[in-house]
This record gives structure tokens, sequence and C-alpha cells, in this order.
């Protein structure tokens, strides 16, 4: 089976009040570092974003059809891409994965008969900006964006996916605000 990581960066960052993306961690970009992990779990790793804002990053960026339309053009760039037929898709905002659990979510994609494999946090939420998605989706992807319905969650309920028990609290979460951010980079 083939598979990739796919990291959306270049949202609008509103709540952040700067690009979440390269938010610095540790000395290194958040997208970056949500990269090289993904990349760890995937064998490779590319960025969802306009590479003249990303590309010095150090990893690949695709480009979007539909800009402006949210994660769910993100996700429909990653499965048209042929790159991968399993498509591990990050928000560039997590700094809680781990390879070893992404690995995991991925080997729960390809062993099931299903479309997806969503972690799903610890209070039954499904986190679809932190999941795996086949190839095979991207005709409904498209559709869907061209239809106007764009919400990730309104998409899982049109297709066959497996819950993935986030393996720990921060695993799935995300940074939106400067608050969050500094429980973070403390």
């Amino acid at each position: 089976m083939s598979r990739a990581a796919f990291i959306l960066a270049g949202g609008r960052s509103r709540r952040m009040g700067r690009d979440k993306a390269l938010l610095e961690i540790g000395g290194e970009p958040l997208a970056a570092r949500v990269a090289r992990i993904a990349a760890e779990a995937a064998g490779r790793a590319f960025l969802v974003a306009p590479a003249a804002l990303y590309g010095r990053l150090g990893y690949p960026c695709l480009d979007e059809r539909f800009p402006g339309s949210g994660p769910l053009s993100g996700l429909e760039a990653a499965l048209r891409s042929g790159l991968a037929q399993w498509c591990l898709l990050l928000a560039c905002d997590m700094p809680g994965i781990d390879a070893a659990s992404l690995r995991s979510l991925i080997d729960a994609a390809e062993t099931s008969a299903c479309d997806a494999a969503v972690t799903v946090s610890a209070g039954g939420r499904p986190e679809p900006l932190c999941a795996v998605y086949h190839a095979r989706l991207a005709p409904l992807a498209e559709r869907r964006l061209l239809e106007g319905r764009l919400a990730l969650h309104e998409l899982l309920s049109s297709i066959r996916w497996i819950p993935f028990p986030a393996p720990h609290p921060a695993f799935a979460a995300n940074i939106n605000t400067p608050e969050e951010w500094a429980q973070w980079n403390h």
C-alpha cells in the first residue's frame, strides 16, 4: 500500500492573530515539525500550501484547486495528487502527535475495509484533521466542494470510517489561540 502524509498549512489563523504554521517550537516551525514526524510515520510528507510561503520549510508543497474553501480543499488536493493511496491528513498545528501513533493510525486504515480511519478524542469527538483517507474519495471530495458542502464532519457522515482512539489527550489537540500556544510553548 502506498502512503504519504499531507499537512494543511496556509490557513487564515484568525484566532491566533499570526500564521500558526510558522510558530516555532523547539526552534522549528510548527508545520515543519508536524511534517517531520508525519514523514517518519508515513515515509514522506507534503505541505498542502503555497510554495511561495512555505517552500522554505523543506517539504514539497501542493496547491489547492479550491483555495479559501477550508480543510476539505486541502484533503481534495491530497486525494487527487496521485502521490498515495492512503493519505494521512494533519493540521499544521498539532504539536502532540507522535510517529508511532500515526503509524498505528495508518495501519488501522490500511487493514480496514473502510474509506478512512479517524482519530476520536476521549470524549468521542471525531478529529477529521488527524485521519487517514483513501484516494478513492477524491471524486466525492471534489463534488462536495463544487456543491459548497465544505464541512469535513459532514463528509464523515457519508463515508465508511473506523474510529482510532486517541492514544493520549494531547495527540490530536490543535493550537488556535495565543493562550493555547502559551500552554504548549512554555
